[in-house]
């Protein structure tokens, strides 16, 4: 049975809007850790290394030497509007 897209469609407006609030900003800045990267989408640190891995993560951040760089605004859209299928 094919999947229908369920994202949510939030636009580059919502989510940097989200981040309007100088405490967000500093807990999340523009370029995130996998530590705060985990945080802000309340999953394991281990989960986004699996996700990144599998090249769910395309297009949201880099490897930098044995470090993974995510960007805020790219990660959030991708997640919540086209989800992380192995299957697209």
């Amino acid at each position: 049975m094919p999947r229908h897209n369920t994202g949510l469609g939030l636009t580059p407006k919502e989510i940097a809007a989200a981040f309007d609030d100088p405490k967000w900003t500093e807990c999340y800045p523009p370029v995130l850790s996998v530590d705060q990267a985990a945080a802000l989408l309340q999953v394991p640190k281990n989960t986004l290394y699996l996700w990144s891995s599998r090249g769910l993560l395309k297009g949201c951040g880099r490897r930098m030497g044995k470090h993974l760089r995510l960007f805020r605004n790219r990660l959030l859209q991708h997640v919540f509007n086209q989800g992380l299928s192995d299957h697209e």
